[in-house]
């Protein structure tokens, strides 16, 4: 199996015994409607999930092109050194050759500290000191804000009048959105940031953040894209006419990383599954011995 491919997680047996107490109990105190399709007018509200409707990711690296007129697109791969993502358009490559990111760091919209570090990290892997480059997804980490968009794990919304929270399947993940017209005047630094956002056109959700927290393992893609404190993104939801597609177009900026604003663009596609208890890091042991990027671990519980 390719190394790639070494954390395809599983539920366990808990996980499917918790499914109806923990998390169904949970999804339907929120008595959150059944899905529907987005609402018409400019004042009303898209219905962006339900109690058993969530959205997966189709790529797991920012690979589409923004829309025209846009900033800088994602960052690219060096030309030199083909790359073979694991997972794009719906469907994940576990057979043949998948070759880890070589990232062009001679793009100009980069700092130089910010090409340095992520040269440093393709050295790594370019010298064989790692086997695979650290990515959160194959490793157990946060994506933080916007990688978080990447996870291949359904995502779900549950959305209340005051906030709308975003649930990832695996681990749990949950980033809130409060739908207020401004940031707390103090934000303390975190994986996710303080979000605000608004609803637009009847398909859209506007998603404001700042006060993400930078430095070791904080990336804003797949390809190891560093940033500092004062990134500030914003990213437009718009779920499709039909219900059947979700699409988020992000702007990045942040002044001590790049040199100009970045547009990236992700889509989903629907899924009709409840969410489950989905755990990635059960096991933080090197089993292989590739000198893998450690597993989130703590040595005191948060209760």
């Amino acid at each position: 199996m390719s190394p790639f491919a070494s954390h395809m997680w599983v539920p366990t047996l808990r996980s499917r015994l918790l499914l109806s107490g923990v998390v169904a109990g949970f999804l339907v105190v929120t008595l959150i409607p059944p899905f529907c399709v987005a609402a018409s007018g400019t004042d009303s509200i898209p219905q962006l999930g339900g109690r058993d409707v969530g959205w997966n990711a189709n790529f797991w690296d920012f690979q589409l092109d923004p829309p025209p007129g846009s900033a800088h697109g994602p960052m690219k791969t060096d030309p030199r050194y083909p790359y073979t993502s694991q997972c794009q358009n719906g469907g994940c490559n576990t057979r043949g050759d998948l070759r880890p990111p070589i990232v062009d760091t001679k793009d100009p919209i980069l700092k130089p500290w910010a090409a340095k570090h992520m040269q440093e990290t393709n050295e790594e892997v370019l010298s064989g000191k790692m086997a695979i480059p650290f990515t959160s997804q194959s490793r157990c980490w946060p994506g933080g804000v916007p990688g978080q968009l990447l996870f291949l794990q359904p995502m779900y919304f549950i959305q209340t009048p005051k906030q709308v929270r975003m649930i990832w399947e695996r681990d749990q993940f949950v980033r809130r959105i409060y739908l207020t017209d401004k940031h707390s005047e103090n934000v303390k630094p975190s994986w996710f940031g303080e979000s605000i956002g608004h609803y637009e056109g009847g398909d859209t959700l506007v998603v404001d953040t700042i006060g993400l927290a930078g430095g070791k393992n904080h990336y804003i893609d797949s390809f190891r894209t560093p940033h500092t404190e004062k990134l500030h993104v914003v990213e437009r939801f718009t779920i499709s006419k039909d219900a059947r597609t979700l699409t988020a177009i992000i702007t990045v900026e942040d002044p001590d990383t790049f040199n100009g604003p970045l547009t990236l663009k992700q889509t989903w596609r629907r899924n009709e599954t409840p969410m489950r208890e989905w755990v990635c890091a059960e096991d933080a042991a090197d089993h292989f011995n590739q000198n893998l990027h450690p597993l989130p671990q703590t040595d005191k519980p948060d209760f």
